[in-house]
């Protein structure tokens, strides 16, 4: 899982929440169903079951793979639309292909962000490059959902392509944790991602008996989930192991631990730290539309229907049609 690493991580900035924090109590810890999407890849849906009211403004989660493809085996998505949210997919390992019907696109790999506003509604399409395919090899990546504001959903869509050398790499005080800060702010460090509804995403890596406590924004809502590795949340230690997700309550620092012994496929504890801050409006969502209304639903769904979320290019990369979630 190399994703973006240092050889030195106390040459970071290091970050630490005040000694007088009031520590985040962990809510509930829940465990990811496994899937496929799109064309046949693995996922672990790490929001289900969790009550929206500790998402939002984070509507879905998935982990895709990790895993290891034999040639000819590499899936991907094929066309969808989108309309009225945000997608942030970020690959660990391996690459991905993207593009859409206005005209962008490009290709992620290792630590890289792929951030799209979807907004008034595109097509769009996920899938491997041809080489992968041919060759196969590790895959491994998140795709996240960021909920707009009733004010922004009808906006122009929009692209950031977030290297992974571009990040905000920040450290613990002892250096046992090293934190990629992809979007948002942690203890006055930017993140390049611009996010439209105000959120921090972090992807962190703690070494055996790692422990960090972080400042976290008291109106942010807070979540940790498990990419691999064993470890505890929250000042209690609430156990939480890979394709688990810890939901944290009200409090001014949240705390992560990486257990002394981690398994030699996954040497390190590694999770994703997300915090939001609630849009608390109504949320009509039905496959790749996140609206306010039903009636709002209805009129995306009839706007495909009659392509006027764009139209796939006749010349094109990519295969694969009909609509996905």
């Amino acid at each position: 899982m190399p994703a973006v690493t240092v050889e030195n991580p106390l040459a970071l900035p290091r970050v630490a929440a005040p000694a007088d924090a009031v520590a985040r109590p962990v809510l509930a810890v829940t465990t990811a169903p496994s899937g496929f999407e799109g064309e046949g890849f693995p996922v672990r849906r790490a929001f289900a079951g969790i009550n929206y009211r500790h998402l939002d403004p984070f509507i879905m989660m998935d982990q895709m793979g990790e895993v290891e493809y034999a040639p000819g085996e590499p899936k991907g998505t094929p066309w969808h639309p989108h309309r009225g949210f945000e997608t942030v997919t970020y690959i660990i390992d391996g690459v991905f292909d993207h593009q859409d019907s206005n005209g962008g696109g490009g290709t992620i790999t290792n630590g890289d962000t792929q951030w799209m506003t979807a907004g008034s509604g595109l097509l769009h399409i996920e899938a491997p490059p041809e080489s992968l395919v041919m060759s196969g090899g590790l895959f491994h990546g998140l795709q996240l959902w960021v909920n707009l504001p009733a004010k922004d959903k009808m906006m122009a869509p929009r692209y950031q392509d977030i290297r992974g050398g571009n990040v905000q790499l920040l450290t613990s005080p002892d250096g046992g944790a090293l934190l990629r800060v992809i979007a948002g702010e942690l203890d006055g460090h930017q993140g390049p991602g611009v996010t439209h509804t105000p959120i921090t995403m972090i992807h962190a890596t703690l070494a055996p008996g790692a422990e960090v406590t972080l400042p976290w924004r008291e109106d942010f809502n807070g979540l940790a989930y498990v990419l691999a590795g064993r470890g505890t949340v929250g000042a209690e230690r609430r156990p939480v192991q890979v394709g688990q997700t810890a939901v944290f309550g009200a409090g001014g620092s949240l705390t992560v631990r990486a257990d002394e012994k981690q398994d030699s496929r996954t040497p390190d504890l590694e999770v994703v730290l997300l915090g939001g801050q609630p849009i608390r409006e109504p949320m009509a969502h039905y496959g790749p539309f996140v609206m306010n209304t039903r009636e709002e639903l209805q009129q995306a769904f009839e706007d495909f229907q009659k392509g006027r979320l764009g139209s796939v290019p006749a010349v094109h990369g990519m295969t694969g049609s009909g609509p996905q979630d």
